[in-house]
């Protein structure tokens, strides 16, 4: 399946583009491919008095700032929920997310991806991208975290079995 066959193909597509160890090269042709040209990746951060602030960034200016960042630091991002709507040729996903510095290190960081996608019948692609990371008084709501599985049994049954 092409990066671009789905819903799930893009998002997943987005996520290995940018994980990987300190200093390895990301493919940036393929993370380039996602994006509908003129594309904008929107991040949420904080202003010196404490109020958020968009920066908003080509899918030039992202690679060049995760490059900065990726030279030096192993980071992985994986997706740990996902919300999807849909209508016609659109679709929104809150996608949320856990950022680490290996793949199964504890988290760094969870945040929500807001990732607006167009199908023009053929693909999809990535229109806007906008984030924001979990922090003291913004917690992620519980509706976009991973639903809490039952703890089984001592003999490893379901409650309910």
């Amino acid at each position: 399946m092409a990066d671009s066959d789905s819903i799930d193909a893009i998002v997943s597509a987005l996520y290995e583009t940018i994980s990987g160890p300190a200093g390895a090269p990301r493919d940036w042709d393929r993370l380039r491919a996602l994006f509908l040209p003129g594309a904008r990746l929107v991040r949420s951060v904080a202003a010196a008095n404490g109020q958020p602030q968009a920066e908003s960034l080509t899918v030039e200016e992202f690679i060049q700032m995760a490059e900065a960042y990726i030279r030096a630091e192993g980071f992985y991002e994986s997706e740990i929920a996902r919300r999807t709507e849909s209508f016609g040729s659109i679709a929104q996903v809150f996608s949320t997310y856990a950022a680490r510095l290996s793949p199964n290190g504890p988290p760094l960081a969870r945040g929500i991806n807001s990732i607006q996608l167009f199908t023009d019948g053929a693909r999809w692609w990535v229109v806007n991208m906008l984030w924001d990371t979990e922090r003291e008084g913004t917690a992620i709501p519980s509706r976009y975290l991973p639903e809490p599985r039952p703890i089984p049994d001592k003999a490893g049954l379901e409650p309910w079995a």
